[in-house]
């Protein structure tokens, strides 16, 4: 997994929430968004075929949870509201939806190794989303806890996650780019007034586990 987390503005990023979260702050008046893009080798106990992700994610908590400017962005930078998801199967599709209520999408995710990272695009109905260039981040073998936050019928669901292996971040980098294309989900994201310099940039190499939804408000 390579990954980077940029500012976006706060007011921006709290109308895409849904009720019962609120958005963890980069600034006092700025909120952050993250860019996740995943190779999954193996799936379980060999499940389904291998297949690639791009996870764009809102770091939040729910209402009323103390959270402080920067320091909550970087213990829970990776854990948030999923609000959009690809994926390169219909299999892979169908299991984020059935079974945690993830908003997965079949689209292109075509991955690019470079000397010092990887370059990352995504497309959807023959129109670009959005590149990510990340160098890749110092790590160490770790395990680390989170959680993601999906809708599914009208309830709002906290997936526990936990990550076990090579993870690292560098906080405050310029080795993470990203440029937006011409699909509505990319005019969405510019809404967002993005920062061009990336809060963090992330990296991960190890076996990652989703818990089961549980539900923790209604929308």
């Amino acid at each position: 997994m390579y990954g980077a987390i940029f500012s976006a503005d706060r007011g921006a990023v709290d109308e895409l929430l849904p009720r019962g979260l609120e958005p963890i702050r980069a600034t006092p008046r700025r909120a952050a968004v993250t860019f996740l893009a995943v190779e999954y080798h193996r799936i379980g106990d060999d499940a389904m075929p291998p297949y690639d992700e791009f996870s764009v994610m809102f770091p939040a908590v729910e209402t009323g949870a103390r959270s402080w400017p920067l320091a909550s962005l970087f213990t829970h930078g990776a854990s948030g509201y999923v609000w959009y998801l690809p994926v390169t199967t219909e299999p892979a599709k169908a299991l984020g939806v059935d079974i945690w209520g993830y908003p997965k999408e079949v689209a292109e995710i075509d991955h690019d190794a470079h000397v010092a990272g990887r370059r990352t695009t995504v497309s959807a109905e023959g129109r670009d989303v959005i590149t990510l260039d990340v160098e890749r981040a110092p790590a160490i073998d770790q395990v680390q806890e989170g959680a993601s936050y999906t809708v599914e019928d009208g309830t709002l669901l906290r997936e526990p996650l936990t990550l076990d292996g090579n993870l690292g971040a560098w906080p405050f980098s310029a080795q993470a780019e990203w440029t937006l294309g011409d699909h509505p989900r990319a005019d969405r994201l510019r809404e967002l007034d993005l920062g061009s310099r990336a809060l963090a940039r992330l990296w991960f190499d190890g076996e990652f586990v989703i818990g089961a939804g549980e539900p923790v408000g209604t929308v």
